[in-house]
């Protein structure tokens, strides 16, 4: 097959091109870092709404199925105290999420998961998880956080 003859035109055209690929490569690469940097602050932001959307609808949901039991503020009744230190310190999410899901057998805390025959999705027992989670850092000092109304004392 006999060699093309050069074209200056074609050649011309196709330097153009890579030489606005190289410029926008370049740019990328100069905006990457840049990028790096902002990110994360974003994300933070995003996750810090998120959170706080989070706690105000788990406190909605809150008020409506837990407040009766545990109190409007978590300060306990006949349901155990939910604001204590001690309670939130010992607990971990997941626990707080499956005693919620489940329920407690032998009292009074019933499941509340759909899974469960509950009337809550997973994503509202988290949010209620969150809502509890906010009350840790002025949460007060109860020792006595099972046992709020001192019900079970004389019992044994």
């Amino acid at each position: 097959m006999p060699e093309r003859p050069p074209d200056p035109a074609l050649e011309h055209e196709t330097n153009e091109w890579m030489k606005w690929g190289l410029l926008i490569m370049v740019v990328m690469v100069l905006i990457f870092p840049i990028y790096r940097i902002y990110e994360p602050n974003s994300r933070a932001d995003a996750r810090a709404v998120q959170e706080a959307s989070l706690v105000a609808q788990g406190g909605g949901i809150y008020n409506l199925n837990c407040s009766s039991c545990h109190g409007v503020t978590g300060e306990g009744g006949i349901g155990p105290a939910l604001n204590s230190q001690q309670f939130l310190a010992s607990a971990l999410d997941e626990q707080i999420n499956s005693l919620i899901a489940v329920g407690v057998p032998g009292s009074q805390m019933s499941a509340y998961s759909l899974d469960f025959g509950g009337p809550l999705t997973s994503e509202q027992i988290e949010a209620i998880t969150a809502f509890l989670r906010a009350w840790e850092e002025d949460a007060p000092d109860f020792p006595n956080w099972r046992d709020p109304l001192g019900l079970l004392e004389g019992t044994g």
